[in-house]
């Protein structure tokens, strides 16, 4: 397919390599060094996103937050003015549900289809392809997309119509943001004990409280190791998401709320570009001593 790629960081980058691998051709925006270095001349780059939109029959976006995604569709030079009859914008952010569902009317108003196709899997599943893609969106559209979603994903999953994507999603960083806040008070209370948290680990590992967060965070807690996979900054703002739904739904998250409240601390603390597993050094103080080592 003739895609235009709008996104090119930590997660764009290796998704657009993918669909490049899989023969699909790519217009790509941004050009940066990174993404030079990721995609070389595979791809052809554009300096806007309707350039990107123009000639493509599917236009993807991978984007950072809400704000962005509304600025490269609605702006002057955004897919919206450069959208063609039968165009396919798929939105694979992590965004607002509401938000999401107007962006979905808006290109349906200018004669595309849309889909919002959320992932979760972190860089590691996005360079390796497998993904778990949320969809939310019309079921013609879910099969146009389908070969796209099976270059860069193992798991694909429709939820329902356009934003159910983003409910899923929302869902899932809840799931994730307090098992990892439950992992790290554990792995702190067994240290605390005088036990050997890299053994508590393993013992855990071998039991019901064994989790993919437990097998991979679990390990970046007990060697301080917090070279991002996924920010801490961008959790916090999914989990900004869940607390919003529930506002607006009349509903109860208190945990959700509590570990948002801590993932602000720790961006507050100067701690938003570690990955979200550094959400452990809130609970000594290490964070401080982190920051005295590396002499910053």
């Amino acid at each position: 397919m003739d895609i235009g790629f709008i996104g090119t960081g930590v997660m764009g980058r290796p998704m657009a390599a993918n669909l490049a691998a899989a023969g699909h051709r790519l217009t790509v925006h941004r050009d940066t060094p990174a993404a030079r270095d990721a995609l070389g001349t595979t791809v052809h780059y554009t300096t806007s996103a309707a350039e990107a939109t123009r000639d493509s029959e599917v236009v993807v976006l991978m984007l950072p937050d809400t704000p962005d995604v509304e600025k490269a569709v609605r702006d002057e030079d955004g897919v919206l003015s450069a959208l063609r009859p039968g165009t396919l914008v798929i939105d694979m952010s992590s965004i607002s549900p509401a938000a999401e569902r107007k962006l979905a009317e808006e290109v349906h108003r200018a004669g595309g289809t849309h889909l919002d196709a959320p992932v979760s899997g972190g860089e590691i599943g996005a360079r390796d392809g497998t993904l778990s893609i949320m969809v939310g969106g019309e079921s013609g559209a879910v099969a146009k997309a389908r070969p796209i979603f099976e270059a860069l994903g193992s798991r694909i999953s429709h939820i329902g119509p356009s934003g159910a994507g983003q409910v899923a999603k929302i869902a899932n960083q809840v799931v994730v943001g307090l098992t990892i806040e439950a992992v790290a008070e554990a792995l702190y209370l067994a240290e605390a004990a005088g036990a050997d948290p890299a053994a508590v680990r393993g013992a855990l590992m071998g039991g019901f409280a064994s989790s993919r967060v437990l097998e991979v965070h679990g390990a970046r807690m007990v060697t301080e190791e917090f070279t991002p996979g996924f920010r801490i900054r961008l959790h916090r703002k999914d989990m900004g998401l869940a607390v919003e739904a529930a506002e607006e739904l009349g509903v109860s998250l208190p945990g959700t709320g509590l570990v948002h409240l801590l993932m602000s601390e720790a961006v507050a603390a100067g701690h938003g570009e570690l990955d979200h597993s550094a959400l452990r050094l809130l609970l000594d103080g290490s964070a401080n001593r982190l920051d005295r080592e590396s002499g910053a």
